[in-house]
């Protein structure tokens, strides 16, 4: 059984390989969209913004719209305020080497932690 389970992660590896040999292009439907990767976008967003200098709120604005901030960075609970804190700290993250843990998972075909 241990075979059986090892041998598994290589089998899509292997499967796009000799898709790419056979048919000479890549195939889409071994390369299936990773759930998170609007998340992974909007982490990339922030970090260039950041970059350039934005505020907390500037960014609230640019990803969730000038009329939401409005409404709701000063709210009880303040979630929108709190949502963009994580999105910062998983920018900070992925800038501090986090991103080989998520090409590395990707090699392995598991899920990427969240940032």
């Amino acid at each position: 059984m241990r075979g059986l389970c090892s041998a598994e992660s290589r089998l899509l590896p292997l499967r796009r390989l000799v898709t790419l040999c056979r048919a000479g292009g890549f195939a889409a439907t071994l390369y299936p969209p990773d759930r998170r990767m609007p998340r992974w976008i909007d982490i990339l967003r922030v970090a260039d913004a950041r970059a350039s200098g934005a505020s907390y709120q500037d960014i609230a604005c640019t990803l969730f719209g000038e009329a939401r901030t409005r409404r709701d960075w000063h709210a009880p609970g303040r979630s929108l305020h709190s949502q963009v804190r994580r999105l910062v700290a998983g920018a900070r993250a992925m800038a501090a080497g986090g991103y080989r843990d998520l090409l590395r998972r990707r090699e392995r075909g598991t899920s990427a932690p969240d940032a």
